[in-house]
């Protein structure tokens, strides 16, 4: 079984397609949804789904952060693997199935898929970000090609590392503990995932977004030295990727 979580603070919106597009995999699954205190209508519109028995829906007594969010989601899972899905983000069907084939396939104990934005104010509505077949840990280095909420990760390695430090990009980091101990993330290079690409969240700045990328290479252990040479790297490849034309490939 695969536990699905979810979760979401404020997201009356966007919470019923992102738990309605989970439930439409056709594999065996659970979805736990966590309030995390939303002041919205959210929880009201949760009550929805008290009578589907593969929905589990859990409130934080406080505001955590997604990243202990998620954190609860992973120790409430009761499936081999655990997949995690942001409120405002949804999939399109077989996402789960696929991805579930490939790790029993290769043994793999983490996969990713490509993603189609979603934001008519930034005009990249509808443009794919591909995967490689295989990220590696120094690959990863470079670039974050690992979308959080195309992730299928096997349950007892996301508690191995659970996610931390919401002041920088928490999945990033995970990412890279996950590689440099388990080598290799398995991609799907198919636009399995709808990514809400937003543009007054955390990452919505470009210069907030760079500082903490750096922020993950020294929480990562890299010295100062290493960290300013893969950060190099990252901006390169973002300024290749965001301003060529047809960009994000």
């Amino acid at each position: 079984m695969i536990s699905v979580v979810i979760p979401v603070f404020n997201g009356e919106e966007t919470i019923v397609r992102a738990v309605d597009s989970a439930l439409a995999q056709q594999v065996s699954l659970e979805v736990i949804v966590i309030n995390d205190c939303s002041t919205d209508r959210t929880a009201e519109i949760l009550k929805k789904y008290t009578a589907d028995g593969r929905v589990r829906l859990f409130e934080n007594p406080s505001n955590l952060g997604v990243a202990e969010t998620r954190n609860r989601g992973v120790a409430a899972a009761r499936g081999e693997y655990v997949a995690f899905l942001d409120a405002d983000d949804w999939w399109e069907e077989g996402k789960l199935a696929e991805q579930e084939n490939l790790l029993a396939r290769t043994g793999g104990v983490v996969c990713s898929t490509a993603r189609r934005l979603s934001c008519e104010e930034t005009g990249k509505n509808g443009q794919i970000i591909h995967v490689p077949a295989k990220v590696t840990y120094r690959s990863l280095l470079g670039h974050n090609s690992i979308a959080c909420s195309s992730v299928v990760i096997r349950t007892d390695v996301a508690r191995e590392f659970p996610m931390a430090h919401s002041e920088i990009h928490e999945d990033y980091l995970t990412w890279l503990k996950i590689l440099k101990k388990y080598k290799v993330c398995y991609g799907v290079d198919k636009p399995y995932l709808n990514y809400a690409l937003s543009t007054v969240g955390k990452s919505g700045s470009k210069l907030h977004s760079a500082k903490m990328t750096f922020g993950v290479y020294r929480q990562a252990g890299l010295n100062f030295v290493a960290s300013c040479v893969c950060f190099a790297a990252y901006a390169l490849h973002g300024l290749w990727n965001y301003y060529r034309p047809g960009g994000h490939r």
